[in-house]
């Protein structure tokens, strides 16, 4: 990588040329959004409710209506309920923390993970994980989309699928200014066809709570716990809509005396507190599911589709033409809010993985391209008829994630201190693999998937969620105290000299020359680099351009 068009060989080789080339085209894409990198304070210009509006807007989806109305429908209302309650506690205490450390550092999850764990290669594994997420969502909200299509327009589904996978390209070219503006603005009309009909519903027939509140599933038995969780596991496969939340809220302006309490109410209700509206339509998913299979004959067959959900709702108030056109509408307006922010966080995180392990880096467009494909290909297969089994299978993987992360945050770092408070992300400051996270997830993974699968015998086998969690919880901390914390950090100075933080304990607005782009970056995204200038001189680098440093030659010495 030159860092000097001055400097003598090596610096000026092909290979250092076209590295240097690789970190000038990142910096100039990512000048948008942002793409590996700490999210500067001179681009965070939202006030906190617009970023909470935005990151709420991500959760418009319906597949919550789909899920409330599969384990509705399984287990019976009682035990669905205790099942969404059960799972929104516990996405809402993990949640918070990864919410809070993205609002105050300005970081994405993978870069809170590298620093909470994992190292900054061992990352990787979780990003993998959360882009499998995005385009498993994309694929069960372009798969609603097409039956909207197919039931309003007759469009076949299978051309549905493609109609609801070409539609989000454009619209996630552009980033988050784009993104924030079509969330705000589309909002509203979600509301209003969402919320309306279904409380007109609820008055107009009271009958329909009762039937509601009665409903004891296929099974036709009543309370039980083993039914309870294998409805809070496929509720759990959604613990990793946070880091889509994060994408977000990394783009929180920076706490201050005068916007604290707007900055709080933001960071709670945009991060770990979408999870009260997820809940909110799963419930509301059961009670249309189980209004149409008590009112409507044969239903049983469409009952978890919303599409059909809604247009019985639209009938009570309208012309059935008028019904079926709005909730034609609704279902779009759903997919297309959901899914650009589904597209958008998975391309993120497959160009992260890609970046980082080959030290080239080929656009976000192109992994873009890359995650609708795979989404398409899931759509095809027809993966919605077994929605079930594969959100609880993917439930396992998502919350030894999360909650290894999460129990790094609040254990590892505030009670244990043997993990930097600070969150650290940058190459040459941390070791490459950190076996505290990695050991973590591959015992809770691993453990709780082998449950799952009955493993340990079918008595254990519906609580495979809830020992996920708990290993997770149990094996970090004692990962960290097993390992000392000796692999969170490779160094602790970083060569500059400028406070990494303002007065008020918020990242710096400080910016120095990056020696590969020639651009300006703000303090807490710069390094020093260990090659000195042609005149002896200090030279820093940003993260992204020591990403794409192939040689390795300016990653600073171990201490």
């Amino acid at each position: 990588m030159s860092l000097d068009t001055r400097a003598p060989s090596p610096q000026s080789t092909p290979s250092a040329s076209s590295a240097t080339a690789d970190a000038s085209a990142a910096t100039a894409e990512s000048l948008e959004d942002y793409t590996l990198r700490f999210a500067p304070r001179s681009y965070r210009r939202w006030k906190p409710a617009v970023v909470a509006t935005s990151a709420l807007g991500g959760i418009a989806y319906l597949a919550d209506f789909s899920i409330g109305a599969n384990i509705g429908l399984t287990h019976g209302t009682v035990n669905g309920l205790l099942g969404i309650l059960v799972a929104a506690l516990i996405i809402f205490l993990s949640g918070f923390p990864l919410a809070y450390y993205a609002a105050r550092y300005n970081l994405d999850l993978d870069l809170i993970t590298r620093g909470s764990g994992f190292g900054y290669y061992g990352s990787v594994i979780t990003n993998v994980i959360f882009a499998s997420f995005t385009f498993i969502f994309f694929a069960l909200e372009g798969s609603i989309m097409a039956q909207g299509l197919y039931l309003g327009l007759g469009i076949p589904r299978w051309i549905g699928y493609l109609i609801s996978t070409l539609l989000i390209f454009p619209l996630v070219i552009y980033g988050m200014k784009v993104l924030a503006k079509l969330q705000v603005a589309t909002t509203p009309v979600w509301l209003i066809l969402m919320v309306i009909p279904v409380a007109y519903l609820v008055i107009s027939h009271p009958d329909s709570v009762q039937t509601f509140l009665t409903w004891t599933g296929e099974s036709g038995e009543g309370v039980n716990f083993a039914s309870a969780m294998l409805a809070a596991g496929v509720c759990l496969s959604l613990i990793a809509q946070i880091a889509e939340q994060i994408d977000y809220l990394r783009f929180m302006p920076p706490r201050t005396a005068q916007n604290r309490r707007s900055w709080w109410a933001a960071t709670i209700l945009g991060g770990p507190g979408w999870v009260l509206f997820g809940a909110t339509k799963q419930i509301l998913g059961m009670f249309l599911a189980v209004y149409l299979v008590a009112n409507v004959p044969g239903a049983r067959e469409f009952a978890n589709e919303p599409v059909q959900q809604f247009l019985a709702t639209y009938e009570q108030l309208m012309p059935a033409w008028l019904a079926m056109t709005l909730a034609v509408v609704l279902v779009v307006i759903s997919q297309v809010k959901i899914n650009v922010t589904n597209a958008y966080s998975g391309s993120l995180a497959w160009t992260n993985s890609f970046t980082r392990l080959t030290k080239r880096y080929p656009g976000r467009l192109v992994f873009l391209g890359v995650n609708l494909a795979i989404a398409l290909v899931l759509m095809e297969a027809n993966m919605f008829d077994f929605l079930n089994g594969i959100l609880s299978f993917y439930a396992n993987l998502a919350m030894s994630w999360i909650c290894v992360v999460a129990a790094d945050i609040v254990l590892n770092k505030y009670v244990l201190r043997l993990s930097p408070k600070v969150p650290e992300f940058r190459r040459g400051m941390l070791h490459d693999w950190n076996p505290v996270g990695i050991v973590s997830l591959v015992l809770s993974g691993g453990i709780s998937i082998a449950i799952f699968f009955g493993a340990f015998g079918a008595a254990v086998q519906p609580f495979s969620p809830l020992f996920a969690v708990g290993i997770a919880v149990v094996a970090t901390p004692l990962m960290a105290i097993a390992t000392r914390g000796r692999y969170y950090l490779r160094r602790t100075d970083d060569g500059i000299d400028l406070p990494m933080f303002d007065a008020g304990g918020n990242p710096s607005g400080e910016t120095l020359t990056c020696a590969v782009t020639g651009l300006d970056f703000e303090r807490p995204d710069m390094i020093a680099s260990a090659v000195p200038g042609s005149e002896g001189e200090k030279l820093y680098l940003s993260s992204l351009a020591l990403t794409t440093d192939r040689t390795g030659e300016h990653v600073l010495p171990k201490e």
